[in-house]
């Protein structure tokens, strides 16, 4: 059996640039929406600020970021379903975390 060409084609990866919106950034109960949000998707999703990245599956990683309200983050994410994936995480920044 022969391989299949589109197997081996590098997986598709997709950045986003979001601003954190909400009044007192990404603390727990935004950092836990963002993991629970990122959680539902099979590619690796990373989230990163001043060049440091950490994954967006990890509550403790997101909250080293220090994502206080209006600083610029960028959304990686690279597999199948990358799309649908940053566009669920750009909604939660874009409706501020359902906080304000």
């Amino acid at each position: 059996m022969t391989p299949n060409p589109s197997s081996s084609a590098a997986p598709v990866t997709l950045t986003q640039e979001v601003v954190v919106q909400n009044r007192y950034g990404i603390h727990a109960r935004p950092a836990a929406l963002l993991v629970k949000t990122a959680t539902q998707f099979a590619c690796e999703i990373m989230l990163e600020k001043n060049g440091v990245k950490v994954n967006a599956k990890s509550i403790m990683g997101l909250l080293t970021l220090e994502g206080n309200h209006g600083a610029k983050m960028k959304i990686h994410a690279t597999g199948a379903d990358a799309a649908a994936a940053v566009a669920a995480l750009v909604e939660l920044f874009a409706r501020k975390f359902h906080e304000d």
